[in-house]
């Protein structure tokens, strides 16, 4: 039989052993966990981002690296390529209805193909020499390289491209910043251009949806309404 001395003692150590303690805001966010998996079981929510440090922190972004090797100092996003079926319908498009120019052409009789470098540049400063200009343009960013391969304008049997919106889904699209996203639809509209959704539709207002010839689609914002429709994600 256990003397009182050593019931003291075992008791004395069960009492050492506290239970965690779980601070309000951990509560908190179990709550929340648990409301979650209640409205939909199905989906996995994070709550856990840390409420002291900005969304683009890494801390709240894993895998991202924000010192960059000094190697890509130089780097520059300079082109998104896409195919074209006919460059005369395309190369309206985007010079008439969106104001690009043309900053330039290179054409490869052998693999019978041509590229258009299309961008919101002051070509004025473009140098005269052919070779030249190819360098200026590769050092401008965020320029459209539309890319044509030789006969697909007139080939009967050519279905077009895939848009990247359509099962299997992958390119979604490019955004143009307008000055008011509300008058650049109405002219679009004027000009026959094709929505896939205008400002006033669906959930998100202030942002539009328009198709090239080829069907790729190119997002149309403003700077006075992005904040505002974007802010609950902010």
């Amino acid at each position: 039989m256990a003397t009182a001395a050593t019931l003291s003692s075992l008791l004395s150590r069960f009492t050492l052993i506290k239970p965690p303690i779980i601070s309000q805001s951990s509560r908190r966010i179990q709550s929340i966990l648990r409301y979650s998996k209640l409205k939909n079981p199905n989906r996995l929510r994070l709550f856990s981002m840390a409420s002291s440090e900005p969304k683009e922190s890494p801390a709240n972004n894993p895998g991202l690296y924000t010192t960059p090797d000094d190697a890509t100092k130089g780097y520059i996003m300079q082109q998104t390529m896409y195919r074209i079926k006919d460059p005369k319908q395309s190369l309206d498009f985007y010079s008439r209805v969106l104001g690009m120019s043309l900053l330039k052409r290179l054409d490869f009789p052998e693999m019978k193909f041509s590229l258009y470098f299309m961008g919101y540049e002051n070509t004025a400063s473009a140098p005269t020499d052919p070779v030249e200009r190819t360098v200026w343009t590769f050092g401008q960013k965020a320029t459209i390289e539309l890319t044509h391969n030789w006969g697909t304008e007139s080939d009967p049997d050519f279905k077009g491209y895939h848009n990247g919106n359509s099962e299997p889904r992958g390119f979604g699209h490019i955004g143009i910043t307008v000055d008011d996203v509300y008058k650049a639809c109405e002219r679009f509209e004027s000009l026959g251009v094709e929505f896939v959704k205008k400002p006033e539709d669906g959930k998100m207002k202030g942002i539009a949806f328009i198709k090239d010839p080829d069907g790729y689609w190119i997002e149309i914002f403003d700077l006075k309404t992005i904040g505002k429709t974007t802010g609950s994600a902010a």
